[in-house]
């Protein structure tokens, strides 16, 4: 397909999506409780699915298609921007996360630790519009969002309920905005020191159907997170063995942990690549220290700053309470339940396979940090949050956004694998924010877990291979 085809194609989509966000998306007075079927039965149900899918195909059609073949790096930035235009002045689309962190700046503004009580406890004027699991759950973002949150609640408090969270929105999606346009800014910088083709990077990480949908549309601080953490790796993969700027770099870092705290999974990686020269002990110390002093310092400001304890490092515990086989370790324990009640036994797996997906994933982090010692460490930043969001409890689309900014600025071959994750997840939420995992139990828990089973085998089977040359070698000597 012509690129220029690809561009108006996408554009097409992208207004459909905007005309479902209309009719039919995470409106304030939405139904909290709605299902695909009452959705398909409500006013406009046929309609705004059929554009729904139709506009998702055809966004997810033209990025596709293109991901290795961008004309230029103008060109994507140009088509990106052309694509987010109609969602930018959409309703919010398939998230109602951008109404909890309006009761969560008001939270914040009225004196309440979010990370102690949830949002009920105020109580906040926008209550109706934050779906009930969230209403009395402690907010999991990091101290820096809620200070901003903060502040833009604060700033609209003079106007009424209505108009105010109105306003809000705009605001947190002018935020996203700014996220976005942070990430274009820097994404080309750690692309050309990684020796990534630069269009290809930012036609990856910025013409995603997810970020328009969810980053624009549904406002997600995601955006800011990754603008800043993209920002931070840049200034550190520009000046190894430079001390002020990998100190900058690391505050960068620890900015986006503020945010999100899973951006931090990244420092020892970008400790790594501070190093100037081969790795050494010695100057890993003397180059990454700054990176992971900064990190430490931004963090710890950030909480500081805000008044609050470290409570919302904890508050990545509420993942728990969704239960959706998106995620491996959720898929695995669901399909283990389901077997045994084969045999007549009831048994609930997940707080045992999350448990092990974690203790996989903390052993995972240290190979991957291992292994970078003397290979390309921020392409394995990259793998270790793809890691850290396939092996949590919860996923949700937009988390994927996160690993795929870095692969798409480090990965110098293989594409397809992150590529294809993030086009079959722009499908899973419908456009009022009803997840699709939600209903498709089964088959979708048993079909991950074969997939689980087939990565796994396939990744043992290639580690034996990468061993036997080598042990071949040393017999032969």
């Amino acid at each position: 397909m012509p690129h220029h085809l690809s561009r108006w194609l996408g554009l097409v989509g992208s207004v459909l999506l905007a005309v479902a966000a209309y009719l039919g998306g995470a409106l304030p007075d939405g139904d909290l409780r709605p299902t695909p079927v009452s959705i398909w039965q409500g006013r406009h149900g046929p309609l705004i699915l059929g554009l729904w899918l139709a506009g998702t195909g055809l966004l997810a059609w033209a990025w596709w298609t293109l991901r290795d073949r961008v004309p230029s790096a103008r060109w994507a930035l140009v088509t990106a921007g052309l694509w987010l235009l109609p969602l930018l002045l959409a309703p919010p689309l398939a998230s109602r996360d951008v109404y909890a962190y309006s009761c969560q700046g008001a939270s914040y503004t009225a004196g309440i630790n979010p990370y102690e009580q949830g949002v009920s406890a105020l109580p906040c004027p926008w209550l109706d519009t934050i779906s009930y699991i969230w209403r009395d759950t402690p907010a999991p973002y990091g101290p820096l969002f809620v200070m901003i949150a903060g502040a833009i609640v604060r700033a609209t408090g003079s106007l009424d309920a209505d108009t105010a969270l109105t306003v809000n929105i705009a605001l947190f999606r002018l935020l996203a905005v700014v996220g976005l346009a942070l990430t274009a800014a820097c994404l080309p910088v750690l692309a050309r020191r990684c020796g990534v083709p630069v269009g290809r990077a930012v036609w990856l990480a910025l013409a995603s159907p997810l970020v328009g949908v969810h980053l624009v549309s549904g406002a997600h601080n995601d955006a800011l997170m990754i603008g800043v953490l993209v920002a931070g790796l840049a200034v550190v993969a520009a000046n190894p063995g430079r001390r002020w700027p990998l100190l900058a770099g690391g505050v960068l870092l620890g900015l986006a942990g503020a945010v999100k705290v899973t951006a931090l999974v990244v420092v020892p990686f970008a400790a790594l690549a501070a190093v100037a020269g081969p790795y050494r002990i010695r100057a890993l110390l003397r180059d990454g220290a700054p990176v992971a002093g900064g990190a430490l310092v931004a963090v710890v400001g950030a909480t500081l700053a805000a008044g609050l304890n470290f409570g919302w490092i904890s508050g990545l515990e509420q993942g728990g309470l969704v239960v959706a086989w998106t995620s491996p370790p959720t898929a695995v324990g669901q399909t283990a339940g389901y077997v045994a009640a084969l045999f007549g036994a009831h048994v609930d797996a997940l707080p045992v396979t999350r448990a092990i997906g974690m203790g996989v994933l903390a052993v995972l982090l240290v190979w991957l940090w291992w292994r970078a010692r003397t290979r390309d460490p921020l392409w394995h930043a990259g793998l270790a949050l793809a890691a850290t969001v396939a092996l949590a409890p919860l996923f949700h689309p937009w988390y994927w956004l996160w690993p795929l900014a870095v692969l798409a600025a480090t990965a110098r071959r293989t594409t397809w694998w992150f590529s294809l994750v993030a086009l079959i997840s722009a499908f899973l939420v419908l456009p009022d924010g009803t997840g699709l995992p939600r209903y498709t139990k089964l088959p979708g828990a048993p079909l991950m877990t074969v997939l689980v089973i087939v990565v796994a085998v396939r990744l043992v089977r290639s580690a034996r291979a990468a061993r036997r040359p080598a042990t071949a070698e040393g017999t032969a000597d």
